[in-house]
């Protein structure tokens, strides 16, 4: 797979990449107030609300928009589909900045963010914690991340020793990076159980560790077909439609499953009177559910063989898992006492300047490395 990914010959500055590295800078400033006001002067969060739009966006929503090399490792790996590895290199550099930048955006939303080391000290830890088991999984992952995506650092370098060293125990990084996202992501759902009747009956399950993992995989699938289908629209590079319509199918019957399940599990608990009701959390299930209905369709269908429906289907799944997550962790959350909460204008921006950051390190990476399917590159890239 390596050996056949080459780096996409454009320049490293453009227009685009100029802006996001503005908004970088502002988003920066703010995190720098952050650090140096203290977490009080610019963010919203309450005793209500112990989490905002830092966790969940950067941190549940990013880590799950990061799970494109775990979901397209369980059908190369683990289902023998290697027709499928030149989606595989991408997918795991999407992965590796998204948990990269979900691990670091933690610190954030931490009150004494300067004892983040304890977490690597055993005496420390509370082993009936949910959260630590969430901390140390994605600590690890973000190591097994980076060790999955060396060789192509190797690559570029000519370090051909260390990259056959890699690449001999890649079994091992390839194991571990298909368990650990089961667990944390799993336990991303279990950490709500934990809030009992302060969740809303449409979403208070036990099932939630189940529906956060396979929403997830379905939520890495979407990475893909989005991430390819952009970057071979926009650096005119052969498509990769053919492949991404096998990863289509299994992403329609995974979405078609789920939402069966989802529906089904809420009628089993009594609590289907709450869909006709009118609310935040009624609202946000509608969503989620026609947005993986739509998804379903178009990955099960003849429109799947149009690029166009396909990178909408791709959009969509996108929508559903943060729709069904910004629900889980904030809408249908009901705290004791008259709180409320609503991101302020610092956060906002800190929140779009992670996602701007993480999208011009994968254009920086994507330029300097061999990331791409090397049958790709049928047209120069623009400039």
């Amino acid at each position: 797979m390596a050996s056949r990914s080459e780096r996409l010959r454009a320049p490293l500055i453009t227009p685009l990449s100029l802006v996001l590295a503005v908004i970088v800078v502002v988003a920066a400033w703010f995190v720098y107030l952050r650090f140096a006001l203290g977490i009080g002067a610019i963010a919203n969060i309450n005793a209500g609300y112990p989490w905002g739009i830092w966790v969940v966006v950067d941190v549940v929503i990013g880590s799950a928009l990061g799970c494109g090399g775990f979901a397209m490792a369980l059908l190369i790996y683990i289902f023998n589909k290697g027709e499928l590895s030149p989606l595989m290199r991408p997918a795991l550099l999407g992965g590796l900045f998204g948990y990269t930048l979900a691990g670091a955006a933690v610190l954030f939303d931490l009150g004494r963010w300067w004892q983040f080391y304890n977490i690597l000290s055993p005496w420390h830890w509370n082993l009936n914690s949910v959260m630590l088991e969430i901390a140390l999984c994605v600590f690890v992952y973000v190591i097994v991340l980076w060790l999955e995506f060396s060789p192509a650092f190797f690559e570029r370098f000519g370090w051909k020793g260390l990259r056959r060293f890699v690449e001999n125990w890649m079994w091992v990084l390839i194991a571990l990076g298909v368990v650990l996202p089961f667990m944390h992501q799993s336990s991303l759902g279990s950490a709500l159980v934990v809030l009992g009747q302060k969740l809303d009956p449409l979403y208070n399950t036990a099932f939630l560790p189940l529906l956060f993992v396979t929403s997830a995989i379905a939520m890495g699938f979407g990475v893909v077909v989005v991430e390819a289908t952009v970057v071979s629209h926009s650096f005119r590079r052969a498509s990769e439609h053919a492949l991404l319509v096998k990863v289509a199918v299994v992403m329609g019957w995974l979405l078609l499953g789920w939402t069966l399940f989802r529906w089904g599990e809420v009628a089993y608990r009594g609590a289907l009177g709450g869909v006709l009701g009118w609310s935040g959390a009624t609202l946000t299930l509608w969503l989620e559910t026609l947005l993986a209905l739509f998804a379903a369709w178009v990955c099960l269908s003849a429109a799947r063989q149009d690029g166009r429906w396909l990178f909408l289907a791709g959009v969509a799944v996108l929508l559903f898992g943060s729709v069904y997550r910004v629900a889980a962790y904030l809408v249908a959350y009901h705290p004791v006492g008259n709180y409320s909460y609503f991101p302020s204008f610092p956060e906002l921006v800190i929140t779009v300047g992670v996602i701007a950051f993480e999208i011009l390190a994968y254009l920086v990476f994507v330029k300097m490395f061999p990331v791409l399917g090397a049958h790709g590159a049928a047209h120069p890239a623009r400039k």
